[in-house]
């Protein structure tokens, strides 16, 4: 049985530690420079997103959808997922690439700040925090962002979905 806080990082300065955020999870906004790209196609582009911060997740950003290349997303046929603290998802076709980004149309009332905000795999792109590249978070199926001020574990990998 895996004990993740036994083996939770000591943040430095400058450091947060996902063992640190709440559940349920807070949004807190970010004047931070976020970056979307597919090669040299900028995607989105803010200084206005919202960090999703839930206890063992690296932090979800969220862009609004003014600051997301229109053009560049489609609603996706990928089937809607359901997450027990903001509700239903609706997935984004990006540049072609399927069920690459997704959204909150309705959220839950904890979390109307990222209504119809984008939120991208980074995994499947290029995306940067403060000109950062970002991390994506294990095990493809959650969406989190890790950069060099976030410290694990993280949840997503092999052995960490009882966590």
């Amino acid at each position: 049985m895996n004990r993740p806080r036994r083996n939770r990082e000591e943040p430095g300065p400058g450091q947060e530690s996902v063992w640190d955020y709440p559940r349920p999870p807070a949004c807190v906004p970010s004047e931070r420079h976020v970056v979307v790209r597919v090669g040299d196609t900028v995607v989105a582009d803010t200084r206005a997103a919202f960090r999703v911060l839930e206890t063992s997740h690296p932090p979800t950003w969220y862009i609004p959808r003014g600051d997301v290349v229109e053009a560049a997303i489609a609603p996706s046929r990928t089937r809607s997922t359901w997450c027990e603290w903001k509700g239903a998802a609706t997935y984004w076709d990006v540049l072609g690439i399927e069920g690459a980004a997704w959204s909150y149309e309705r959220p839950t009332p904890g979390f109307t700040a990222i209504a119809g905000h984008l939120t991208f795999y980074p995994s499947r792109f290029a995306c940067y925090v403060d000109d950062e590249r970002v991390r994506p978070q294990e095990g493809g199926f959650y969406g989190g962002w890790i950069t060099s001020d976030v410290v694990g574990p993280f949840k997503g990998g092999e052995g960490t979905w009882g966590w």
